[in-house]
């Protein structure tokens, strides 16, 4: 940011008021312009700005289309900046002219935006006195210019918003709805569109047709997602928040801020199959170079083969032994700390404290980045993790700076009211934890976006495997309803249902992808998704299947960890979810309760 741009965003953030939004210097729309500063406000419309630090005395010839130059003694030619404003604002406004509910059906104004839209120049080093003597007017329109004793520090916030909204032509109105302000954003910032299945972030094709309903990260998230800075961030968010996206959008970012001589950027989880989809969206987008995605455990038999270190015996405690292997190569600096220009950890609550430990070390110290998301009520691995630790665990005590620097997210956008209740209801004593300090692992309840959907379809059968033929029946309808089999996914609390459920597909004839081990699972082919739950840890699937419910939880396991893996497998669903509630299980007596078909 130019001096003469700080100026103008600190004068804005001063003197607006808390009903205007304010972005700089992000791409805008189809062509991805970048103007310098967009306003947009409910009731006054929206307005591009374009600032220019230029001196009086650099300036040497000026008309309505190019302006000369001549600083340091070199004639230079650039465009008009009120032309230069006024393009960005054509395309801003031609982008937006493509959504029918943004503007006019009939009349005079008819195919025209329906709100007030306008552009205009601020000139940071040029007071009006000196505009008016140098006859700058007869190259742009004065009341389209904010000069710089129009913007001081001292000038009255209702002079300065005047002066903005002088640059709008008279009789232009109209008022921005809040529907409208979304599909606003929606349209002009790609970036904020919460994700459709299948994708992390909406394609930006300029052709794409607008659809009728809009998802939008809430204004929280988008400021989150443009501002994380430096240092570390820690992002507390209940399921279905948009955490993944925002970690995502932070590695699209970094990746293509960095240089030739950057250090790569590190995306670490826990599941195999989530690592795969992450790896895919950065692939997708050219970033698999700058940007590398593991999941923790093949992060780490890649550290213990790159740096030469002695590989554990295949056995019971493979893993575990893995990683204490690494920790011991880089407390002997055998294997190098600081190896990365960022680190962005998703689903940090399945880590272990000792885990964090080791992957803060990896930070680059000259670059400090650090990203983490948690949602502890997801906490679904009986090991000594970050969320089920039997001593106090804190931030702090494993390095990461969270004080000061802890974001909560607790709106739900990708569950339809009537899963997230469903899925709620059973894991209600998990939701209730009261907030705590930015340096705690802190419970969340989680608040719907009130977005509506059909209502949970619950079977009872006596059997699983009736179960799960009326569950195949269901998904072979689904499909002649519209569904794609790739927007399907059965998950199964343990691997015999899983199996038991992949044959059923298989003898009714529907394709399908059982994920048994380590590279079974593909995102992109068009099969149902057969996987325990465990496995779908960060996924998200048009459709869910949840057979065995009713069986929950086994005669070995504890009730409030069944609930926990229930209410992850519930929320993978964006719009319908079936469940099997047969049998003698506590949690599909719970569900029973309101209702069983």
């Amino acid at each position: 940011m130019m001096r003469g741009e700080r100026r103008v965003a600190e004068r804005l953030q001063d003197k607006l008021d808390d009903d205007y939004l304010l972005w700089y210097d992000v791409p805008v729309g189809p062509l991805q312009s970048h103007p310098d500063f967009v306003v947009m406000h409910p009731r006054r419309g929206l307005l591009i700005l374009e600032v220019k630090d230029w001196k009086l005395a650099t300036i040497a010839k000026v008309d309505k289309q190019t302006w000369t130059l001549v600083p340091g003694g070199v004639p230079k030619s650039v465009i008009n900046p009120l032309e230069q404003a006024r393009q960005y604002a054509h395309q801003v406004v031609d982008a937006l002219k493509r959504d029918a509910q943004l503007t006019h059906a009939d009349g005079p104004h008819q195919g025209n935006l329906t709100f007030p839209w306008s552009y205009g120049v601020v000139l940071t080093n040029i007071t009006r006195k000196q505009f008016t003597s140098a006859e700058l007017h007869h190259a742009m329109e004065s009341q389209r210019v904010l000069c710089s004793d129009e913007m001081t520090e001292a000038v009255d916030a209702e002079d300065l918003q005047s002066r903005l909204w002088g640059m709008f032509p008279y009789m232009m109105r109209g008022v921005l709805t809040l529907p409208m302000l979304e599909r606003v954003r929606w349209i002009l910032f790609p970036q904020v569109r919460l994700p459709e299945q299948g994708t992390l972030f909406a394609a930006d094709d300029a052709l794409a047709d607008v659809p009728d309903m809009m998802r939008v990260m809430d204004l929280q998230q988008e400021q989150l997602a443009r501002s994380l800075g430096v240092g570390h961030r820690v992002i507390h968010g209940v399921a279905g928040s948009g955490k993944t996206m925002i970690l995502g959008y932070r590695a699209e970012y970094l990746a293509r801020a960095s240089t030739a001589n950057s250090k790569p950027i590190l995306i670490l989880c826990f599941n195999e199959p989530l690592g795969v989809k992450l790896h895919g969206v950065m692939d997708a987008k050219g970033l698999s170079e700058r940007v590398h995605v593991r999941h923790f455990h093949k992060w780490c038999h890649e550290q213990i083969k790159a740096f030469g270190q002695t590989l554990p015996a295949q056995g019971t405690h493979f893993f575990e032994e893995l990683v204490d292997a690494v920790i011991r190569g880089v407390e002997r600096k055998q294997i190098p700390s600081g190896q990365y220009q960022a680190v962005l950890i998703d689903e940090g609550h399945d880590f272990a404290p000792e885990w964090l430990k080791l992957v803060v070390q990896m930070v680059d110290p000259a670059s400090n980045s650090l990203l983490v998301l948690f949602d502890d009520a997801q906490s679904i691995y009986q090991r000594h993790t970050a969320c089920n630790a039997a001593r106090p665990f804190s931030f702090k005590s494993v390095g990461i700076q969270a004080q000061g620097r802890t974001t909560v997210l607790k709106i739900n956008y990708r569950n339809t009211q009537q899963i997230l209740q469903t899925a709620s209801l059973v894991a209600a004593d998990l939701l209730s934890g009261a907030d705590q300090g930015d340096d705690d692992i802190v419970l969340l309840q989680p608040v719907s976006c009130g977005r509506a959907g059909p209502a949970p379809l619950l079977i009872c059968l006596p059997t699983l495997q009736e179960e799960a033929w009326a569950m195949a029946d269901h998904l072979r309808l689904a499909h002649e309803q519209g569904h794609a089999w790739g927007d399907m996914a059965v998950l199964c609390a343990d691997w015999k249902t899983r199996d038991l459920c992949a044959q059923v597909l298989h003898q009714r004839g529907l394709p399908l992808e059982n994920r048994v081990v380590t590279g079974d699972f593909d995102p992109d082919s068009d099969k149902i998704k057969v996987m325990t739950m465990h496995a779908s840890k960060g996924l998200e699937f048009a459709l869910v299947a949840l057979p065995g419910v009713g069986h929950m939880p086994a005669p070995d396991e504890d009730e409030k960890e069944a609930a926990r893996l229930f209410y992850v497998a519930a929320t993978r669903a964006t719009h319908s979810l079936v469940i099997g509630v047969g049998g003698d299980g506590a949690l599909g007596k719970q569900l029973r309760l309101v209702n069983c078909d």
